[in-house]
C-alpha cells in the first residue's frame, strides 16, 4: 500500500503542480545521470579509425558522428523509459531505501498515470526514431528495450542473471553505436564491454547489500540471494578477466596498431580497477557507478586518460 505522504504528496503536485514542475518530475524519473553509460556508443568511433576512416576524410567523419550522435540521443530516450518502467514497477520497494524514496514517483512527486503516459509518449519517439537511424540499429534498440523489459517484470528477481542481464545492456549500447555507424567491432571489445559492466554490476549489489544490512530483502529480494563474501570473490574473479582481456586486446585484436602501443593504455584500466575496489572497499561508495565516474575526481581523469591515449594511438599510430 502506498504510504499517506505519498498519497498527499501526489495529490498536492496534482492540484498546483505546473506543467513545467512535471516535466522536471518526469526527466529526473529519466535518470539524465545515468545516460553517461550511453557515451559507450561513440566508442566505435576512434576504435574503428584505423579501418574505416581517417581525420583527412572530414565528410566521413563529419556522418559518423552525426550518426552516433543520433545514435546515442535514442538511447537516451530508450534507457529513459526504461528506468520510468522500472521506477513504476519498483515504486513501494523504492520506498524502503534511504536514497531511492526520494525519486519522484516514490516520493510521490510524480503521479503514477502520468509517469504512465510519459512512458508511451517516450517509447513512440525513441523506437521509430532508432529505425530512422537504420534498421539494424533499430533492431537492436529494439531488442535492448525487450531484454530490460524483461529484466524489469522478472530477470531482476533470478540470482546471478540480475547481473548478467545488466551486462548484456551495455553490450547492445556497443554493438548499437557499430551498427549505426554501419562498421564492425572487435569481438575483444564487446568482451571487455560485458566484463567492465559485471564488475561495476557486482559493486552495485554489494554496496546496496551492506548499506540496507537486515533490510536488504524488503527493497530488492533477490539481495537475499548473495552474501558479501560471495560477491567479493567474484569481482575479484571479474576484475581480473576485464584487465587480462583488455591486455589481450592491445596487442592481439586484428585491427589495433602493429607496434604494440596499445599496450601502453594498460596502466590506465589497471588503475581505474584498482581505484573502483579502493572505493567500493575503503570509501562504503559503489551504488551508482556512473555518478562515481562523474564525482570521483582520480577516475574521471584516469578515464580521460585513458580515452585520449586510445584515441591517438588509434589515429595516429597504422
Amino acid at each position: 500500500m502506498r504510504s499517506q505522504e505519498a498519497i498527499k504528496a501526489e495529490a498536492s503536485l496534482a492540484a498546483g503542480g505546473s506543467a513545467l514542475d512535471v516535466v522536471r518530475e518526469v526527466f529526473l524519473s529519466m535518470r539524465p545521470r545515468q545516460w553517461t553509460k550511453n557515451l559507450i556508443i561513440f566508442l566505435a568511433l576512434p576504435f574503428t579509425a584505423n579501418q574505416y576512416w581517417h581525420l583527412s576524410d572530414v565528410s566521413t567523419m563529419a556522418r559518423m558522428i552525426l550518426e552516433s550522435t543520433a545514435a546515442f540521443a535514442t538511447f537516451c530516450l530508450l534507457s529513459g523509459a526504461v528506468y520510468l518502467l522500472n521506477d513504476l514497477e519498483d515504486m513501494e520497494k523504492d520506498r524502503q531505501h534511504p536514497f531511492k524514496r526520494r525519486r519522484p514517483l516514490a516520493s510521490g512527486r510524480l503521479g503514477r498515470t502520468t509517469a504512465k503516459t510519459a512512458l508511451a509518449v517516450l517509447l513512440l519517439v525513441a523506437l521509430p526514431a532508432a529505425f530512422l537511424v537504420n534498421w539494424v540499429f533499430g533492431a537492436v534498440a529494439l531488442v535492448y528495450f525487450t531484454i530490460m523489459l524483461s529484466y524489469s517484470y522478472q530477470l531482476k528477481h533470478v540470482v546471478l542473471v540480475d547481473v548478467l542481464t545488466i551486462s548484456v545492456g551495455f553490450v547492445l549500447r556497443a554493438v548499437a553505436g557499430a551498427v549505426a555507424i554501419e562498421v564492425p567491432i572487435s569481438p575483444w571489445l564487446y568482451v571487455c564491454t560485458i566484463l567492465l559492466a559485471l564488475f561495476l554490476a557486482l559493486g552495485k549489489r554489494r554496496h546496496e547489500l551492506l548499506l540496507l544490512e537486515g533490510d536488504a530483502g524488503l527493497h530488492r529480494q533477490i539481495l537475499d540471494e548473495y552474501s558479501p563474501q560471495l560477491l567479493d570473490q567474484m569481482i575479484v574473479l571479474v576484475g581480473a578477466a576485464t584487465l587480462m582481456a583488455y591486455s589481450l586486446y592491445t596487442f592481439s585484436a586484428e585491427y589495433v596498431p602493429k607496434n604494440y602501443a596499445m599496450m601502453l593504455t594498460i596502466p590506465f584500466v589497471l588503475y581505474g580497477i584498482f581505484r573502483y575496489l579502493y572505493l567500493i572497499h575503503i570509501k562504503n561508495e559503489g551504488g551508482s557507478p556512473e555518478e562515481m565516474l562523474l564525482s570521483d575526481r582520480p577516475m574521471v581523469i584516469d578515464v580521460g586518460l585513458w580515452l585520449v591515449s586510445s584515441a591517438v594511438i588509434l589515429l595516429f599510430f597504422r
